[in-house]
C-alpha cells in the first residue's frame, strides 16, 4: 500500500514582469507503508515545495497527490502525520514541556493524553530531564531533538523529516538514527529530506533525486549503482605489459590508475564472481602477485553529483511556453522573486 502518491504534480510560481518559475515539473512518486524514503536534490530543486504540497501548505498548479489515501492537504490527510521542519522558532520563554503542550492543544489532544505523550516523546529523544527548562537556552542540537519530539507527539503513521540530524554531533546522530529505526520497526513511514548524504545512506530503503523540478533517478541504492560490480586490483611490481596481457587473456579490459612506487593499481568491471576469479587466475598465471582486491561501490554522494551533472542541457536556463523559466546558478536552481513564498 502506498501512503504517499503523486501523479504529474506540478507547481509554477508567478514571478516579476509576468514571468513564471517552475518549481515542480510533473513529479510521479510513490512511497510505501513502513518505508524509509529519502528525497534528495540541490538547493532550489523543489524538495520543500513538494513536501509543502503534500502537507497542504502550498497548492499544486497541476497533477494529483494523496497522503494516507486522502487528497493531500485535506485536514483528514494530516491527522496521522508528524512534521519536523528544517527551520523552526520556539518562543524562548517557554519550557520544552510547554512547547509540546501547545502543539498538543493544536492537535486537539486532551490534557491527560498530552501529559502522557509529552513524557513519552521527551524520553524517546533523551530530553525528559529538560522538560522544565526554557528552550531559549537550548543548543541547536537540543532544539533539533525537541523538533523531533514535536513530530512524534501525535504518534503519527508518517513522519516528514527535513534535515533531522542538522546541528547534532556524531554521537547525537547515532542516537537519532536509533530513534528513527525504532519508529520504522513500529511500522511508521519516514519521508526524509536531507543534505547529509551519509546519514541518508544509512537510514533509507529507497531514494529519489530531484533536479530542477523533475525526478531524475529513483529506487533502492543498489539499483542506482553501476549494473556491473567494479573492483580495484593492486598488484606487486611495475610490469604493466604483463598485467594488460593477463587481463586480455581473461577477456577483460582494465584501467590503470596512479599507484605508489612498486605497485600497480587497476580498475575493472566484471559481470559476476566467476569473471573476477578468471581474471585473478590469469594474473597469477602471468606470475604477478596480488596485493589487494577491493570491491568499489559508488557512494550516494557520487550518484547524487553524477545525476546533477547528467541533467539535460536543455533544462539549463530554458524558457518554455508562456514565459515559464527555470533559472540556474551552477547545479543550484535560483528562483526570481515570487508572489508566493518558495524556499528549498
Amino acid at each position: 500500500m502506498n501512503v504517499i502518491e503523486t501523479r504529474g504534480l506540478a507547481k509554477t510560481f508567478g514571478g516579476t514582469l509576468g514571468s513564471k518559475v517552475e518549481a515542480l515539473r510533473g513529479v510521479d512518486l510513490q512511497v510505501g507503508a513502513g518505508e524509509a524514503f529519502a528525497l534528495l536534490g540541490p538547493n532550489g530543486a523543489g524538495k520543500t515545495t513538494l513536501v509543502k504540497i503534500l502537507l497542504g501548505l502550498v497548492r499544486a498548479s497541476a497533477g494529483e497527490a494523496t497522503l494516507l489515501g486522502h487528497v493531500a492537504g485535506s485536514p483528514v490527510s494530516r491527522l496521522e502525520v508528524g512534521y519536523m521542519p528544517e527551520r523552526r522558532h520556539y518562543p524562548g520563554f517557554l519550557t520544552a514541556g510547554q512547547v509540546l503542550d501547545l502543539f498538543g492543544k493544536l492537535l486537539g489532544m486532551d490534557a491527560a493524553l498530552r501529559r502522557r505523550r509529552i513524557d513519552l516523546v521527551l524520553e524517546e529523544v533523551e530530553m525528559l530531564s529538560w522538560r522544565n527548562q526554557k528552550v531559549g537556552g537550548f543548543s541547536k542540537g537540543m532544539q533539533q531533538r525537541l523538533a523531533l519530539a514535536q513530530a512524534l507527539l501525535p504518534d503519527p503513521r508518517v513522519l516528514f523529516l527535513d534535515e533531522p540530524t542538522e546541528g547534532i554531533d556524531p554521537l547525537g546522530r547515532v542516537s537519532i538514527r536509533g530513534i528513527l529505526r525504532r519508529n520504522l520497526e513500529q511500522g511508521k513511514t519516514l519521508f526524509i529530506s536531507s543534505h547529509w548524504l551519509g546519514e541518508v545512506e544509512l537510514l533509507s530503503d529507497r531514494v529519489a533525486i530531484l533536479v530542477k523540478g523533475k525526478i531524475r533517478r529513483e529506487g533502492p541504492l543498489s539499483s542506482l549503482r553501476a549494473p556491473n560490480p567494479e573492483y580495484r586490483l593492486t598488484l606487486a611490481g611495475s610490469d604493466e605489459g604483463a598485467a594488460s596481457a593477463a587481463f586480455a587473456a581473461a577477456g577483460q579490459e582494465a584501467e590503470s590508475i596512479p599507484a605508489p612506487p612498486g605497485l600497480m593499481v587497476w580498475r575493472l568491471e566484471v559481470g559476476d564472481r566467476a569473471e573476477l576469479n578468471a581474471v585473478l587466475d590469469a594474473i597469477r598465471g602471468a606470475g604477478l602477485e596480488i596485493e589487494e582486491v577491493q570491491r568499489v561501490r559508488a557512494s550516494l554522494e557520487e550518484i547524487f553529483v553524477q545525476t546533477i551533472n547528467e541533467a539535460s542541457d536543455d533544462d539549463e536556463g530554458a524558457a518554455g511556453p508562456g514565459g515559464v523559466q527555470t533559472f540556474t546558478k551552477g547545479p543550484t536552481e535560483v528562483s526570481v522573486a515570487t508572489r508566493e513564498v518558495h524556499s528549498d
